[in-house]
């Protein structure tokens, strides 16, 4: 059975920081690009940063750019997503996503919500 299970999420004040995990399960982890999303209230959901599989070459999204950043363990099938400098913007729900595209494979967690509020 397919899992991916995050953790790390709150309430945090501006300024502060925040680590994610999403431990997966089920499936072979290292041969999956794994990815970062999040969804605000009333937006669609959006891509904030990914690691691939092979070379661990990550790309982010402009607005977080120099403050999150994302990494994996291979030896214990996690991924994580460290934000720092939170801002009120990054509210959201956040969401592990694990791709294997040449195989049309996605997996999505059940998202974990991040408040960043004073």
């Amino acid at each position: 059975q397919v899992q991916l299970v995050e953790s790390g999420g709150g309430l945090v004040q501006p300024g502060g920081s925040l680590r994610l995990s999403c431990a997966a399960s089920g499936f072979t982890f290292s041969t999956f690009t794994m990815s970062w999303y999040r969804q605000a209230p009333g937006k669609e959901r959006a891509l904030v940063a990914r690691i691939t599989s092979i070379g661990g070459i990550t790309n982010y999204a402009e607005s977080v750019k120099g403050r999150f950043t994302i990494s994996r363990d291979n030896a214990k099938n996690t991924a994580y997503l460290q934000m720092n400098s939170l801002k009120s913007e990054d509210t959201a729900v956040y969401y592990c996503n694990a791709q294997r595209a040449s195989r049309g494979i996605t997996y999505w967690g059940q998202g974990t919500q991040v408040t960043v509020s004073s």
